[in-house]
């Protein structure tokens, strides 16, 4: 080789490791002087797919809470075992009956899902309507959740047939003597009281609702407590049909084996509103669906276990999972895993498919108020319990990459807002610098 063209590449080479210390030194500065960081421990990582490369390291291979980050998790559980529209009811009919039970699926009356198809179906019907319990050996809660949580809409109870998100709604007016309710059915067990200490509460064990008058307008979607009881007469009351117990139509009969399904909702859009608004429902039920869809139940636990052994093997850290959601503190996993996790996802549906479905700085979701820019260079699932907090996605760089990033924080006792603020500093460095 020519010897004037090895000392050009050798003082590029040289150059380029110059500018890449650089780089990672301007970011260990901002670590290393800054207040916020002082008051917790942090884990970061960034990799540029199209090289190949890790571009910064820091405890990369610790382990953090990820709180909702978890839902990236379930987020590619799903997309490689549901399939693009989601199964809400199987059913069976014969002469007289239409006998139907639930997937799990979590659009039925929830949200700003438009699918009509399972109402209008069960209310079309000529038969009488019979519903047929499941068994489900998924308790109502996840291992590691607060139990006095139960009083919060993030907390909704998991079941095999969700319906209105398994949340009723509250509007407490100062001017109104009784609170609307919906579903209405509830009216039934709202009772006012002057004991409780806030608005309206609901008792533990069940479905009872105290409230009190209020001296400003106030509204709260409190989870109820799921049964196939409640279930059914939810359902004859929207439907205004009568729904059977199954047990009381076919007792001590052979089971009947129910063969046909209707659809509801695309996959994606309960991805998008999972991921977005990090709904924690959403993220349990799609676990509730998997475990079906593999295993033939409703275990949450067998399902994780199964899913590990399919697709997780290969991840630099293992994952300890233990819920759909991440509402569990006992979930535990990495940053260098959860840019595997990343990695992955794109290279199963691209990454103009996943910036559709991730929240995107300044723009949309639950970092529409945050790394706000004249174009979104962060598109991210935030994951936040008390005291710990993450954020992993995707980064644009002003020179057009597109990198794979976490960033998670545990045991930080700084206000959130403080956190995000350093945060964001040494994410504008990597987009500016990169």
């Amino acid at each position: 080789m020519n010897f004037r063209l090895l000392l050009l590449l050798l003082f590029l080479f040289c150059s380029s490791c110059a500018v890449f210390k650089s780089k990672t030194a301007s970011i260990d500065k901002i670590f290393n002087e800054a207040e916020t960081f002082k008051h917790g421990f942090s884990g970061f990582v960034v990799y540029n797919p199209a090289t190949q490369q890790t571009l910064y390291s820091k405890n990369a291979h610790k382990y953090f809470i990820p709180a909702s980050n978890t839902k990236l998790i379930t987020f590619y559980a799903s997309l490689k075992i549901l399939g693009d529209s989601i199964p809400s009811i199987t059913y069976k009919e014969n002469k007289d009956y239409l006998i139907f039970s639930g997937t799990g699926d979590p659009s039925l009356l929830y949200k700003d899902f438009n699918s009509n198809r399972v109402i209008d179906f069960l209310k079309n019907s000529t038969k009488k309507l019979v519903l047929k319990p499941k068994y489900v050996t998924t308790k109502r809660f996840g291992s590691g959740w607060a139990w006095d949580d139960y009083n919060d809409d993030y907390s909704a109870e998991r079941s095999a047939f969700p319906i209105y998100g398994n949340r009723v709604s509250f509007q407490l007016k100062k001017e109104a003597k009784l609170p609307i309710i919906y579903p209405n059915i509830f009216s039934d067990s709202t009772v006012v009281s002057t004991e409780i200490n806030q608005p309206i509460l609901r008792k533990e064990k069940q479905n009872i609702f105290q409230y009190k008058n209020v001296v400003e307008n106030y509204q709260k979607e409190i989870p109820f407590i799921t049964s196939e009881k409640t279930t059914a007469t939810l359902l004859s009351d929207t439907l205004r049909k009568e729904v059977l117990n199954y047990d009381d139509i076919f007792e001590n009969k052979n089971p009947i084996e129910l063969t046909d399904t209707i659809y509801s909702v695309a996959a994606t859009s309960l991805y998008k509103t999972m991921l977005q608004e990090s709904d924690n429902f959403i993220a349990e039920q799609l676990l509730m669906l998997c475990a079906d869809k593999l295993n033939k139940n409703y275990n949450s636990k067998a399902a994780i276990n199964t899913i590990k052994k399919m697709l997780f093997t290969y991840f630099s850290d293992p994952f300890y999972w233990y819920d759909g959601s991440g509402l569990s503190r006992y979930n535990l996993c990495t940053p260098q895993s959860l840019v595997d996790l990343i990695t992955e996802i794109v290279n199963e549906i691209g990454t103009d498919n996943f910036k559709k479905v991730l929240p995107a700085g300044g723009e949309s979701g639950s970092l529409k108020n945050y790394y706000i820019a004249d174009k979104p260079y962060i598109y991210a699932k935030t994951g936040s319990l008390r005291n710990n907090h993450s954020l992993s996605g995707l980064l644009l760089t002003k020179s057009g990459k597109t990198l794979y990033f976490s960033f998670m924080n545990s045991n930080y006792t700084i206000s959130s807002s403080q956190l995000k603020q350093t945060m964001e500093e040494i994410l504008k460095t990597v987009r500016d610098q990169y």
